[in-house]
């Protein structure tokens, strides 16, 4: 059975609305509505524990996933069958003019095609994934997407 997807996007503008609270000190609760809290810290390089969500990773995050979620638009747009794709985000964080600023964005992407499959017709649709990822084109950085297509024996 294949599921078609009927649901048609909202017009513009949307607007989503997340809470932060905490303590002097310890763990930051964000939260948003109909959505579970996730427990954030600073990251180690900025004497957090290392072992929770940071701001940053979140945004790291929200590259790669918005990026999975727009191939997946596109793909699914241009009748195109993929098995899997993997990503993963690397973000460089500097200090421009002493401010602290992401300063690239690098997406190592690996699709996975079965058998019989263009991969070429795969590439196109990788990088206009990359070029409206609406997180990435939001982002003053610099961004390069690595994508690798394997086609399944």
């Amino acid at each position: 059975m294949r599921l078609v997807r009927t649901e048609k996007m909202h017009p513009y503008p949307h607007t989503y609305v997340v809470e932060a609270s905490a303590l002097p000190i310890g763990d930051v609760t964000v939260s948003s509505a109909r959505l579970p809290g996730l427990t954030v810290a600073a990251p180690q390089e900025f004497d957090g524990p290392g072992d929770r969500w940071s701001p940053e990773t979140l945004l790291c995050a929200a590259v790669a996933n918005c990026f999975i979620l727009t191939f997946r638009a596109y793909a699914r747009a241009s009748k195109f069958e993929w098995t899997a794709l993997r990503c993963h985000t690397e973000a460089v964080l500097e200090n421009v003019g002493g401010v602290p600023q992401f300063t690239r964005f690098v997406t190592h992407a690996t699709l996975r095609v079965p058998a019989g499959s263009d991969p070429a017709k795969a590439r196109p649709l990788l990088q206009r994934a990359e070029d409206r990822c609406l997180v990435t084109n939001s982002l003053k950085g610099e961004r390069h997407l690595d994508a690798t297509v394997e086609t399944l024996a």
